[in-house]
């Protein structure tokens, strides 16, 4: 029987149960625990209730730790995470506008290429000029400023 390649799981998946996920911040289990209590984070659970951290959570715990261990309290921790994610939420929909934009200034720049009847889509400031047959003349007429 052929093997499956192993694929990593992603950031998000909940693989670490609670032992190793204490090992890895350094920090004791309880603590762990009345982290979720105060909502600073929320493992996965198995079908049993047991917990799983991913390695999202391990990261978070790690900057919940860096931050009380600089003397910030608990309050102070949870008022910066909250202040994180709404700067990473802006950040993402700056992104997002601004992807729009560039999209829709493309768009009227074809728009306006296409109405004066250029190809390249280099806006042209002259009409659109046909060939003029034998006995024709063109006069272009410029306005005053």
């Amino acid at each position: 029987m052929a093997r499956q390649p192993f694929d990593a799981p992603g950031p998000d998946a909940a693989v670490f149960v609670i032992s190793v996920a204490a090992e890895l911040t350094g920090l004791h289990p309880q603590t762990l625990r009345t982290y979720e209590r105060m909502g600073l984070i929320t493992p996965g659970r198995t079908g049993g209730g047991g917990r799983r951290y991913s390695h999202r959570d391990i990261d978070l715990l790690r900057e919940i730790h860096d931050l009380t261990s600089s003397g910030i309290g608990i309050e102070g921790v949870r008022r910066i995470l909250a202040l994180e994610n709404r700067v990473a939420a802006v950040a993402a929909r700056n992104e997002e506008l601004q992807a729009e934009l560039a999209a829709t200034r493309e768009a009227l720049h074809q728009a306006l290429a296409a109405q004066r009847g250029d190809p390249r889509g280099i806006p042209n400031k002259l009409p659109v000029l046909r060939d003029p047959g034998p006995g024709q003349a063109v006069v272009v007429w410029r306005r005053g400023r």
